[in-house]
């Protein structure tokens, strides 16, 4: 008897995902795409940002194209998908955040680089979800790293951008 009450209650905490993922809308992800929407394109986002390195353009859209893969069921298509994402890389900055005073020297307590990435968001089956938005987010370090240490360190960049591509994300397919 104690079997049986455990396989119920196995059945019980199952049979609600199983009935909620069923209806195709929502999901335990926090994703809010309409059934009929099955593909996606992500067009590669052009680097016009001058300070940044030569690879982020790359390294950005094949981490969203994968964020997506790994977070929705949609099938990634070259061009024309039911939810399309181009954008570029529009700035790329690396300024003190917080200036320290040495002696009667004002230097660099904290550098803080900050990336911003334009999307251009068409949704085919609803253009009400259409969308153009600057996402920006940015990563402090200390004054003693410069800028090309940070553009070699490709962890520090990738935190950076795996922000933004949440937010892109949320915004797009969870309306958040």
């Amino acid at each position: 008897m104690p079997g049986r009450r455990r396989a119920v209650a196995c059945l019980a905490l199952a049979l609600p995902g199983v009935l909620l993922s069923g209806c195709g809308i929502y999901s335990f992800n926090g994703t809010n795409i309409d059934p009929s929407v099955k593909t996606i394109s992500i067009q590669t986002f052009q680097n016009t940002a001058p300070n940044a390195p030569a690879a982020l353009s790359q390294r950005f859209t094949e981490d969203i194209k994968d964020y997506f893969q790994r977070n929705t069921t949609l099938k990634l298509v070259p061009r024309d998908g039911d939810l399309q994402f181009e954008g570029n890389i529009a700035a790329y900055d690396y300024a003190p955040a917080a200036i320290q005073q040495v002696g009667t020297v004002s230097q660099a307590g904290t550098n803080r680089l900050t990336i911003q990435v334009q999307l251009r968001f068409t949704n085919t089956k609803d253009s009400k979800q259409d969308f153009e938005q600057t996402f920006q987010s940015q990563a402090d370090f200390a004054a003693t790293q410069d800028i090309a240490t940070v553009n070699n360190d490709l962890n520090a960049i990738r935190n950076i951008t795996r922000n933004i591509i949440s937010d892109m994300f949320n915004k797009s397919v969870a309306n958040w």
